[in-house]
This record gives structure tokens, C-alpha cells and sequence, in this order.
């Protein structure tokens, strides 16, 4: 089982110890196409879960990412600017957004886990 937990808006978030790293699902970068662009906030810019976090543009279209969590920027991942591809090639590794010092722990617990993401997506499917 994954450590990974999904909002129905398709993010990802990985807890490694205070700091959430922050992406778009397999599902996400499938259903977008080619990515062409990606927009990234800045170091210390705070979100509250939920927020508009980030901007990914594709050959199809153009999508906003929220906040799985609340917390403050203390990454973007510079490697996504350079090479947008990663988020199509790496979605749940090297093509990660941003990552967030979390400020409530508890906002988790709101999010699917891997297997409720699954059948979620099923369910869009179907």
C-alpha cells in the first residue's frame, strides 16, 4: 500500500515528516495530455487546502492544482519548469509541483487513500 493520499481533484500528497510533496495523479496527467507548461508559486507563498496552488497547461488544455493540504512553499520543483514532460513521464516521482510545510496534520485525513482513489476513479470511468 502507498503512502500516497488523493483529493478528487486528482493531486497527490506524500508526507515526509512535516513537509508535503505535492503532485497530480496518473489519472490527472492521462486525462490532460502532453504537458507543455507548468506555473509554480513561490517560496513562501501559504495556501490554505484546497487553494489554487499551481497552473498546468497542456496540448489540450489548461488546469488549475489545488492544495491537498495547508502550508507554506518551501519548494517548487525547478526540474518541471525545465522539462514539463516529467509531469507525463513521472507523475509520481520526478514530475512532483511543489512541496509545503504542512500546518494541520489532520487535514489528511480528509483525502483518499490509494485504494479509495482507485475505485474513485473507476467510477469516472465507468
Amino acid at each position: 500500500m502507498s503512502d500516497l493520499r488523493y483529493t478528487k481533484d486528482h493531486e497527490w500528497v506524500r508526507l515526509d515528516g512535516d513537509v508535503a510533496v505535492v503532485g497530480i495523479s496518473d489519472y490527472a496527467q492521462k486525462q490532460l495530455g502532453d504537458v507543455v507548461y507548468v506555473e509554480l508559486p513561490a517560496v513562501g507563498k501559504s495556501f490554505a487546502q484546497g487553494a489554487e496552488a499551481c497552473t498546468v497547461e497542456s496540448v489540450k488544455a489548461a488546469s488549475d492544482v489545488f492544495a491537498p493540504v495547508s502550508g507554506d512553499v518551501i519548494e517548487a520543483n525547478a526540474a518541471v519548469n525545465d522539462d514539463p514532460s516529467l509531469v507525463n513521464t513521472d507523475p509520481l516521482g520526478k514530475g512532483w509541483f511543489i512541496k509545503l510545510r504542512v500546518k494541520d496534520r489532520g487535514e489528511l485525513a480528509k483525502l483518499m487513500d490509494e485504494a479509495a482513489y482507485a475505485k474513485y476513479v473507476e467510477g469516472l470511468d465507468a
